[in-house]
């Protein structure tokens, strides 16, 4: 007999899962999703065309509020929980929620959900959101570059479009692309750099095996697969290498997010980054709790470096400091690139944007109001964005510090004068990533065309 189930997610792993596992199996009847975390993905469907042909009508996608209500509507056996960067009580807590509507309580593993590439895969993963995979992928692909390597990139899903067969496999190698495909502030946050900064192509969207498929033909040619994941989310594919990346300014989260822990305790090599910014006690805790759930694992200390264009716009200013919105949200970050830049450039103030949000930004602040005194570079949406620029609009300040990896002002008018802090992983001594990549692409025994190094 068929078991009904609903999945739990945020328009990613919910529908990675799905793909991998259910969409085919003749045991199960996925009868729902539920959405949350990310705003508007609910009240849309898993496209019958994506869902296959036991799906011919596709698959409704609830809030995930609805959860009690579903599982009595829809007689369900099974919630499977499929989204990422969350505290262990709040993964319990929906736990109990669906415990106590008469369900089990499911969650999925690599062995399930993970696609086998016919190309070595190397993984970046983190333990939190905003811990620094984009820089510590970005830093990867540059070294295999000057090996002479082809690296092609996947991202971790961010299918925000209301349909979502325009995103079954999407390709980005120029920054046209990106307009091409109608993409969010939030996946241009990720894109961008790779297709601006180290010029190499990425792919995203819906069907992770066709994605990969691709990716592994690409016109551009493949030597390797960059998995570069979302969130704290453990990868897509089987990894050849997995590097996680932990953050000491958020230190014990490696032991107490999920899936995080996964992350930590899978990992080949683990990046302890911000080691500038941290206190030594909590680069201590880390360095620890890595240890002893890990113990294999090589450990690389590194940093973020920051470059300023206009230090000149904060010295002595009262600033407005646009941070990277999942990393203030879900990742309860305190601080980013764009506020380090701001302290260590003198400003007078860091001006509170609080008092001058309108719209979807001040729903922003009501969901997560220990946000502070910065403003997430929240554009989930057209709408988000336009409320992000008359927000910023609103805002007495001197200048704008903007520490999000994309050039904000070219999607959004920004009146005051503009800082754009950019970031990059810094390693520190040894061991480091050139001597793991080196041995890594001697093992995989990997050759590849030497190409010309794009300056």
């Amino acid at each position: 007999m068929k078991k009904n189930v609903i999945i739990i997610g945020a328009a990613g792993r919910d529908f990675h899962n799905f793909n991998t596992y259910f969409r085919g199996n003749k045991n199960y009847n996925v009868v729902a999703f539920t959405a949350e975390q990310i705003p508007g993905i609910d009240g849309r469907e898993y496209p019958a065309e994506l869902a296959g042909d036991l799906y011919p009508q596709g698959i409704p996608i609830y809030r995930e509020d609805m959860l009690p209500s579903l599982i009595k509507k829809y007689k369900v056996d099974e919630c499977v929980f499929a989204y990422s960067d969350k505290p262990y009580a709040y993964v319990m807590k929906v736990s109990a929620i669906v415990n106590a509507a008469g369900a089990t309580f499911v969650l999925m593993g690599p062995h399930d959900t993970q696609i086998k590439s016919t190309k070595p895969v190397i993984a970046v993963g983190a333990t939190r959101t905003g811990c620094g995979k984009s820089q510590t992928s970005r830093r990867i692909i540059e070294i295999l570059n000057d090996m002479g390597l082809k690296v092609v990139a996947i991202r971790h899903p961010m299918p925000y479009d209301p349909d979502l067969n325009k995103q079954k496999v999407q390709r980005f190698a120029t920054v046209a692309d990106l307009k091409k495909h109608n993409c969010t502030i939030e996946e241009m946050e990720e894109y961008e750099p790779h297709v601006v900064t180290k010029r190499n192509v990425i792919y995203a969207g819906v069907d992770y095996e066709a994605i990969l498929r691709e990716a592994e033909k690409d016109p551009d040619g493949c030597d390797i697969i960059l998995w570069d994941g979302g969130n704290n989310d453990f990868p897509f594919y089987v990894p050849d290498l997995f590097i996680g990346v932990a953050d000491p300014l958020r230190p014990g989260a490696e032991v107490s997010y999920y899936p995080g822990e996964v992350v930590a305790r899978m990992a080949d090599v683990m990046v302890i980054n911000k080691i500038d910014s941290a206190k030594l006690e909590d680069i201590i805790t880390v360095r620890k709790n890595i240890a002893n759930i890990n113990p294999k694992a090589i450990i690389i200390d590194a940093a973020s470096k920051l470059t300023v264009d206009h230090p000149e716009y904060i010295r002595g200013k009262k600033v407005l400091v646009v941070e990277d919105g999942p990393t203030l949200t879900h990742g309860e970050m305190k601080m980013g690139a764009g506020t380090v830049a701001a302290q260590k450039n003198g400003a007078s103030e860091l001006v509170d944007p609080r008092p001058y949000t309108v719209g979807e930004i001040t729903d922003t602040f009501v969901t997560y109001p220990n946000i502070g005194t910065l403003l997430p570079a929240m554009g989930y949406g057209t709408k988000q964005m336009k409320d992000l620029e008359k927000t910023i609009a609103k805002t007495p300040c001197d200048a704008v510090v903007i520490g999000t990896p994309i050039d904000l002002p070219r999607f959004i008018n920004i009146k005051q004068p503009v800082v754009k802090v950019g970031y990059e992983l810094q390693e520190i001594g040894s061991p480091n990533l050139e001597e793991v990549l080196a041995e890594f692409v001697k093992k995989h025994k990997i050759t590849g065309k030497k190409s010309d190094k794009k300056k």
